[in-house]
């Protein structure tokens, strides 16, 4: 049976959490830009179940959704923007590398590292030298990114990078730099 548009969008906006994660799993293979439009807008929910339920379905999502997921990096939600790059990367979607590079420089701090982790688990080697600056970053987890990245795409640290990584007060860096 399938439900009529409105009502997905209805359940989709509703306040109801199981009505909302119904409505969800019924639509892994839905390709109708509006309602993955919807579907995308719930990043922002305040129930993280429902957030890695819209993870899940985009991830799954066998149809070619990437122009809605590309153009949703450009939205004014960071939920959206961080998680829409982790979903293009989850599913080896190489065309969003030149969107995902331009969030390297994003006010997010969150979405920063998102991207990074997006272009280090894409193997986007266009994108070293974004990867490289993330090492400066001046949060600690988006300098962690970085580091993931670069040994993803198999580059090496340069001096200065080990020095920067030296000095951060954190025994990730130790473990990472001795995967280097």
């Amino acid at each position: 049976m399938t439900v009529p548009k409105s009502i997905i969008s209805n359940l989709l906006d509703s306040s109801d959490k199981d009505k909302k994660k119904s409505i969800l799993s019924q639509l892994t293979h839905n390709k109708d830009k509006k309602i993955i439009n919807s579907i995308i807008s719930l990043f922002d929910d305040d129930d993280i179940r429902i957030r890695g339920e819209v993870f899940s379905i985009l991830c799954l999502n066998e149809n070619h959704i990437s122009e809605i997921l590309i153009n949703s990096l450009s939205s004014d939600s960071k939920n959206i923007r961080a998680f829409c790059t982790l979903v293009l990367a989850n599913r080896n979607d190489v065309n969003g590398i030149n969107s995902i590079i331009k969030l390297t420089n994003d006010s997010s701090s969150m979405v920063r590292s998102c991207a990074l982790g997006a272009l280090g688990y894409l193997r986007a080697s266009k994108a070293r030298k974004e990867i490289h600056q993330g090492v400066f970053d001046s949060d600690v987890e988006v300098k962690k990114s970085a580091v993931h990245a670069l040994r993803l795409i198999n580059e090496q640290l340069s001096h200065d990078e080990k020095i920067e990584l030296e000095e951060q007060d954190d025994p990730d860096f130790e473990k990472l730099l001795k995967k280097l």
